[in-house]
């Protein structure tokens, strides 16, 4: 096994001074007011290896909103507690299609076609209502421990711009429910979807919080969170799916498995080495993180990261 680690934060500092050369050519979310209102100048970028060390360029402890990156850590906590049964009503395919397509769930008669397209996301998140005494508190709690950060929180301005404006999330929960794919009351899974969207996280914490599907699923602390066997297919999916209807060109460019979300956040795990978190708000068209994606091209490049 190659060691990067005399050469990585060289690196680091060669991507964020380019990145920063990039700014303005992308655009923030909008469709959320409370995102269009984030500097979109801000770029960060953080590595974490298998020892917890962590590699850092740019602005790494400013939070921001994880926004569809919480997508993972509910299939984390839905697979803890379902296993294979949470796939009998989710499926496991690239979709092909906008993260907010109404189209292919009604094609596919309210099964979302995986987990992390946003009706696939409802799903979950109806599922934990269904087994969760508190499914907002226990995600917070995962996070705070994944990430080694326990003053981690929800930003509530965020999830109530979320709330206010998500008729789409709403009709696709309702979409489900008509097809009996949906047990939960539809305002209470849109409320806890929200605020899990709203968690606030910085490069640094997302880093950390990701390194399990490095490590086989275990924490730093040793404590089995996913099985091996869990975590390879939860790697497979961000592989397949946790880019949208991007995740081809992710594939080609980056080579790593990640997970993208609209606050400007991108996830990306190297098995067995690294987890990294890089963010810059201003988006590229198909809703990923413009300067991010350039960075993470860039970095495995460098280091030849590639789990293909």
């Amino acid at each position: 096994m190659t060691d990067y680690s005399n050469t990585i934060q060289q690196h680091l500092d060669r991507i964020a001074k380019h990145a920063r050369d990039l700014f303005g050519n992308g655009h923030v979310a909008d469709y959320i007011p409370a995102l269009a209102k984030v500097d979109p100048n801000q770029f960060g970028i953080a590595v974490c290896d298998l020892q917890g060390n962590v590699y850092q360029a740019g602005d790494t402890t400013t939070a921001f909103s994880i926004q569809s990156i919480s997508k993972l850590f509910t299939l984390i906590q839905a697979l803890q507690i379902y296993d294979e049964e949470l796939w009998q009503r989710i499926g496991r395919e690239p979709s092909g299609q906008r993260f907010n397509s109404l189209m292919q769930l009604e094609v596919e008669q309210g099964i979302p076609r995986n987990p992390f397209i946003n009706a696939g996301a409802l799903a979950v998140c109806d599922r934990l209502e269904s087994r969760c005494s508190a499914p907002n508190y226990q995600l917070l709690e995962l996070l705070r421990e994944l990430s080694q950060n326990p003053h981690l929180l929800v930003n509530t301005t965020v999830a109530r711009s979320e709330l206010e404006h998500g008729s789409r999330n709403a009709a696709m929960s309702y979409l489900m429910k008509s097809y009996h794919n949906f047990d939960n009351p539809v305002e209470k899974v849109l409320e806890s979807y929200a605020h899990h969207c709203a968690i606030e996280m910085n490069c640094i914490d997302l880093a950390r919080a990701a390194l399990l599907l490095c490590n086989k699923g275990k924490t730093l602390a040793g404590r089995e969170i996913l099985t091996q066997t869990q975590s390879k297919r939860v790697n497979a999916l961000l592989a397949t799916c946790g880019l949208y209807d991007a995740a081809g060109d992710f594939a080609y460019r980056v080579g790593l498995p990640g997970k993208s979300g609209v606050g400007g956040g991108i996830v990306a795990i190297y098995p067995g080495h690294y987890s990294i978190c890089v963010w810059s708000p201003e988006l590229n068209d198909a809703g990923n993180s413009l300067i991010g994606t350039y960075a993470l091209e860039a970095l495995t490049d460098a280091l030849g990261l590639s789990v293909y």
